[in-house]
């Protein structure tokens, strides 16, 4: 019993470069608690421009995880399940977003959609939408940054199933939209569900793509990060208590979804 103590005690070089790793993510947020003015809080998240704020990033974060579910689960079923040329490649591309300044993002998608890009003019013959500086322009933004999340996070899933139960059902007569449906889809279900709900947390915290490409138009286009980023030189108590909610919610988002990336011991 001593001995296994001992193995689970890391040399003090480790220890203190551990402590001083872990301040790097303390420090900042107690910081911010510490400024965090308590008193005035209720009053500064029911204001105009806090409601506002919520309720623009809660309607587009959850229209674009909705997408991505729609859009994403069949990408990363072709990427997990189908052989073609360039398959690396085209994975490559669909996780661009992740490691893609999204500033750059956004520039993408307003060359391409703007009023007079390539698929924003036609886009806009047809239907008269105009997606930059509007609550589509924001969606599309928030979904072309998150949804790399859903696929990878499914794309892994669908690896790791055991083939045999599709081809069981496939065997009893099940076509293979039954067969996804009935039997792969409720086996990759919790990560799906992961993956959904990492969408939906990241779409909230989008900055750059949406500055972009949709403005920062206040109870228009003004989500809560950027509604934290001008009130940091309007109203720094106001800036708090938003960046505040955004730790809260991001804290319960990793909280719950702990045990899909490892075990409490």
């Amino acid at each position: 019993m001593r001995g296994s103590r001992r193995a689970l005690r890391p040399p003090w070089p480790l220890a203190v470069a551990a402590v001083v790793g872990l301040a790097l993510f303390v420090l900042p947020l107690a910081g911010l608690l510490l400024r965090v003015p308590w008193r005035d809080l209720v009053g500064l998240l029911t204001s105009e421009v806090t409601v506002d704020a919520l309720r623009l990033s809660a309607v587009t974060s959850t229209a674009a995880t909705v997408i991505a579910a729609v859009l994403g689960v069949p990408v990363a079923w072709v990427l997990a399940r189908v052989e073609f040329p360039g398959r690396s490649l085209v994975r490559g591309l669909v996780l661009l977003p992740l490691v893609l300044p999204p500033v750059v993002g956004g520039a993408a998608l307003l060359f391409a959609f703007g009023r007079r890009g390539p698929f924003g003019e036609p886009l806009y013959r047809l239907t008269g939408l105009v997606l930059p500086f509007s609550v589509a322009g924001v969606v599309l933004a928030v979904t072309f940054v998150s949804m790399p999340f859903l696929i990878v996070t499914v794309e892994g899933a669908l690896r790791s199933l055991d083939p045999r139960f599709e081809g069981a059902a496939a065997s009893l007569g099940a076509g293979r939209w039954t067969v996804f449906r009935r039997v792969t889809l409720p086996m990759v279900g919790p990560s799906l569900l992961s993956g959904m709900v990492l969408t939906w947390a990241r779409a909230l915290g989008e900055f750059g793509a949406t500055v972009t490409f949709a403005g920062n138009l206040a109870g228009r286009t003004q989500t809560l990060p950027l509604a934290v980023f001008v009130q940091l030189e309007a109203d720094r108590d106001a800036a708090l208590a938003l960046s505040l909610v955004m730790v809260v919610i991001s804290l319960i988002v990793l909280v719950a979804l702990r045990d899909r990336w490892w075990k409490a011991p």
